[in-house]
């Protein structure tokens, strides 16, 4: 099957049933309902796009029997490979903003750095690695979109998932058959579910001993019978209208906690379990954190970029940039926007090669803008704040301009050379992005998304090569001499 449409990718979900919750109802139809149907044709946009005669190229290649297939799925081979899926990614993250964060693009990613280090899977029974690669080839061959979904339900943190008050409070295995094996218990945060083809669960290190029942990794189609989304409050019912909230009503998704009410999980959709060293390692020794890295900080280096832009454009609509203190602010957004580049160019330049002659992003680079996206992106909003002031919170509804006060509305809001419309358009845009509910998911999505930001800086430390550095304070401590050294 070559990549799919959007109209596919939209009757695909139409005729798979799944149980989505949402505001104490189930949904019948995904496609349709009000506070799903817009980040539906986001989607589909996406989808659209690989076949956009200008995009293609960049987003997809060929596949084995030389089909075009989504780029992500395909490994690199040279630093221009690596490059043009760098292209691949920013294609599928601009039309977004950035702020769909688990576009298709992210999981895509995922499955060809596990394919790719398929032997890891293979320490536990040459099946399992065979699983991987074959799921692989058929989430690539049929152009599926994945959500996933790692983390434990936030109960008791002090304690393993085996330690809970219920024994599957945390998803896990509650027995094996000839057909698979049957999971139960919850999984979050699983960010665009209701949308998506597929669920595939592994797990972040942490497992402890005792947890042997919840270190399984495999993946089920989001209709499997037992598996129930329930979906975070909406920021958008579909009621808001785009003239206040560009952004939110555009870019909505849905944030889900997954429950697994005795799932049954066929052996040839499962790629480990029971192994707590092998669970804990995967994340590392499949080098997955680099390739998902390399997708997370394009789509991080746009999202950086608008709001930059957006802090220029504001300044400008009332002329405040051409103030000190203001144009200082800029210029710490721009450097945010130039070191997160930088790095991901140096990764790509730098980049390493695998076992199988393939190549990928170097980690620390990656690692570095991991760190810099969970900090800078939360200041960047904080400058958007500071330099929209009390204009942020003043700014009319779009029912004004149309009643009797519009002539008020027209000659009180206007900028420094800018219509009130314009100003109150930009304005609405900014709030959406640095005061609405939509936007503070934003942030909060921003420093945790790739887990939490006191460990990633702990993860650079223990896994950094140290060498060049002591090389440094070596060469410095042999300046001093013994004691006894005379002076020269």
């Amino acid at each position: 099957m070559p990549v799919r449409s959007g109209a596919q990718y939209v009757e695909n979900l139409q005729k798979t049933p799944r149980e989505v919750w949402l505001r104490g109802e189930r949904v019948e139809d995904v496609t349709t309902h009000p506070a799903l149907r817009r980040p539906v044709a986001q989607i589909a946009g996406l989808y659209d796009l690989q076949h956009d005669p200008r995009l293609a190229p960049v987003l997809t290649g060929a596949g084995p029997d030389g089909t075009p297939v989504g780029r992500a799925f395909l490994p690199c081979h040279t630093q221009q490979d690596l490059a043009l899926r760098r292209a691949a990614f920013r294609a599928w993250a601009e039309p977004t903003l950035g702020l769909m964060g688990r576009s298709p693009d992210f999981l895509n990613t995922t499955l060809m750095a596990f394919a790719e280090s398929s032997g890891v899977f293979g320490r536990l029974g040459e099946r399992y690695a065979d699983n991987i690669v074959r799921y692989h080839a058929h989430v690539r061959d049929n152009d599926l979109f994945l959500t996933h979904a790692l983390i434990t339900p936030q109960t008791d943190r002090s304690k393993g998932s085996s330690e809970q008050q219920e024994q599957f409070l945390h998803m896990g295995v509650v027995s094996e058959s000839a057909e698979g094996l049957v999971v139960r218990g919850a999984r979050m945060l699983a960010t665009l579910a209701p949308m998506a083809d597929e669920l595939i669960i592994y797990s972040l290190p942490g497992l402890r001993p005792g947890d042997e029942r919840h270190a399984v990794c495999f993946a089920v189609p989001i209709e499997t019978p037992g598996l129930r989304l329930i979906s975070r409050t909406p920021f958008d019912d579909g009621t808001r209208r785009p003239f206040d909230h560009p952004l939110s009503s555009h870019f909505e998704e849905a944030d889900c906690l997954v429950v697994f009410d005795d799932v049954l999980v066929p052996w040839d959709r499962v790629f480990l379990h029971g192994d707590i060293g092998l669970a804990n390692a995967l994340y590392a020794d499949t080098n997955l954190r680099q390739h998902t890295a390399h997708q997370t900080g394009v789509r991080g280096l746009v999202k950086l970029q608008f709001v930059t832009g957006l802090a220029m454009k504001l300044s400008e609509s009332v002329k405040i940039d051409g103030f000190l203190h203001v144009q200082q602010k800029l210029g710490e957004c721009i450097a945010a926007v130039e070191q997160a580049h930088a790095l991901i160019v140096a990764a790509e330049a730098e980049h390493e090669t695998t076992p199988a002659g393939t190549v990928r992003p170097r980690f620390n680079s990656l690692q570095t803008l991991r760190v810099l996206l969970a900090t800078q992106y939360p200041k960047l909003v904080e400058v958007l704040q500071t330099l929209g002031a009390g204009g942020l919170l003043m700014m009319p509804s779009a029912e004004d301009f149309t009643s009797p006060i519009g002539a008020d509305i027209e000659r009180y809001y206007r900028g420094a050379e800018m219509s009130a419309v314009d100003r109150i358009r930009l304005y609405k845009l900014a709030w959406d992005l640095c005061g609405d509910a939509f936007g503070q998911r934003a942030v909060q999505y921003e420093r945790y998304y790739a887990g939490d930001p006191v460990r990633i800086l702990a993860m650079n430390y223990l896994s950094y090569d140290k060498s060049a550095c002591f090389d440094l304070v070596d060469r410095a401590l042999a300046l001093a001499g013994d004691p006894d050294t005379p002076a020269r």
